[in-house]
């Protein structure tokens, strides 16, 4: 232990505290000795280190994936990982699913609730246009499936603990994170299977709330839109808020469903997504007051509502075609498809609530950065987006998978996985997919914020476009099940 204590004496360590306010409040006065940091350094080797390849922090659906992918590749099954979150106790797109079936986690989801769906149907409450998609246009049996987040968690979980994959998690919250330069505690061990610290030059120093300390070569910041990670690293961010909620509950209905719908109301679309049996998912997006006015209201008023906002409310049903006859789109249909043969369908009758209602607030966040050294950002801590078409989690798991296949890539060739130059090829093939998802979902939003009549008529001809024009409805069908990127034309 003397001779230990003697090497830790000789450390020279140099510090580099992530670039933000808030991270230099938490490192101290700038009048703090140096001595007094070398005591703290020797503190925490004189204990046990607690060092890892990668430290995820936030434990979530995102999170967990990403520990994942990483426990079922071979070049990454290896790996320490920590996971950090205080609490680690939605609908997806095809190719999610087959993420999950890669990584061996869906058998778990089809044990539990869970709903695929084979048709959508999305309509604007002027009566002056709708659209119909079906998992057949584009030669598929669904076109997604809606699981309830706890089961998605818990798949992703389950997936982790039947694998020989280490790591440990930390029921607690980053508080700070320092760079650390130039360590060489010569015959130490790291916690990693008793492998030397020697060879590890770099490495980022993170303390948690509960006290403890540790170090890794990768932090990944899953830690959601306000993350702590995100602000610590001094990663700026551009957006700006919609003025508008989200009320989401769960609602129960007579009849079974298997259809997903969308209607765009003045204040923005809801949503009924099925979840399996006679139970399906409200996302209903309004401004502050009608959020705050519908969280308050009766069971019974809500339920009214719901019917209403889905039915007759705010306007007629959509007729067959805008003028009338559908043949104005004959020469762009191509073959014909059933779901263009298809009329206006009612949804099913909600009889009463399953649920809370919760509301959250609606913004558009993208992180002008996702990676620099040792600090990578994925999911919502890189950008979030309006839940118009449920595709905010499928872009985290999009996150998910591409980091975990571009630090397989980096081992292979022997980078250290902290490399900025190996980050930046996981941030430069996942800006373009979601920076392009984001605008689209950004021009939906303020397309139906406006009630003006002729962009009322515009919106209703590219409701018949999409409906009738079979190219372009399969694009649209493979661009948003993630199975197709731009061109939207192939």
């Amino acid at each position: 232990m003397r001779k230990l204590a003697a090497n830790v004496a000789r450390l020279r360590v140099q510090h580099e505290f992530f670039c933000t306010d808030a991270a230099a409040r938490v490192s101290g006065s700038s009048n703090r000795s140096q001595s007094s940091q070398e005591h703290e350094e020797k503190h925490d080797f004189s204990n046990n280190i607690q060092q890892y390849d990668i430290a995820i922090v936030g434990g979530g659906m995102v999170g967990m994936a990403l520990a994942c992918s990483l426990a079922s590749m071979p070049l990454t099954k290896h790996l320490n990982v920590a996971i950090i979150d205080s609490n680690p106790a939605l609908g997806i797109t095809p190719a999610t699913i087959s993420l999950f079936k890669d990584v061996g986690a869906w058998q778990y989801v089809e044990r539990h609730r869970h709903a695929y769906f084979d048709k959508m149907q999305v309509w604007d409450y002027t009566g002056l246009g709708y659209t119909s998609y079906n998992a057949r246009d584009i030669n598929k049996e669904v076109l997604g499936c809606v699981v309830e987040n706890k089961v998605l968690h818990g798949s992703l979980l389950s997936c982790i603990e039947n694998t020989d994959f280490q790591k440990t998690i930390y029921p607690s919250r980053l508080t700070s994170m320092t760079y650390i330069r130039g360590l060489h505690p010569r015959g130490w061990t790291a916690h990693h299977q008793g492998q030397p610290l020697s060879s590890m030059r770099n490495l980022a120093k993170l303390e948690l709330t509960d006290g403890n300390s540790l170090y890794a070569k990768l932090v990944v910041g899953a830690d959601g839109g306000k993350s702590r990670v995100r602000e610590l690293a001094g990663f700026k961010t551009t957006g700006w808020n919609y003025s508008q909620n989200a009320v989401i509950c769960t609602v129960e209905h007579t009849d079974g469903n298997q259809c997903a719908w969308q209607r765009f109301l003045p204040s923005g679309p809801i949503a009924l997504l099925p979840m399996g049996d006679n139970f399906s998912n409200i996302v209903w997006t309004m401004n502050p007051k009608e959020s705050k006015d519908r969280k308050s209201m009766s069971e019974d008023d809500f339920v009214k509502d719901v019917n209403s906002a889905l039915d007759y409310g705010y306007g007629p049903h959509p007729k067959s075609s805008l003028l009338g006859n559908e043949d104005m789109f004959s020469w762009l249909r191509g073959d014909v498809r059933l779901s263009a043969n298809e009329c206006f369908e009612v949804p099913p009758k909600v009889v009463k609530l399953a649920s809370e209602r919760t509301v959250f607030p609606l913004s558009l966040m993208h992180a002008n950065d996702y990676a620099s050294k040792h600090v990578v950002l994925v999911g919502d801590a890189a950008h979030t987006v309006h839940p118009l078409a449920g595709q905010g989690v499928n872009l985290g798991f999009g996150d998910a998978f591409a980091l975990s296949r571009v630090i397989a890539e980096g081992i292979a060739v022997g980078t250290d996985i902290g490399e900025v130059s190996l980050l930046k090829k996981y941030e430069w093939e996942r800006k373009l997919a979601n920076i392009t998802m984001m605008a689209i979902l950004d021009g939906f939003q303020k397309a139906y914020s406006v009630d003006l009549g002729p962009l009322n008529i515009l919106r209703a001809a590219a409701f018949h476009g999409a409906h009738y024009i079979s190219p372009l409805k399969r694009s649209i069908i493979s661009y948003a099940s993630g199975e197709q990127r731009l061109p939207l034309f192939s």
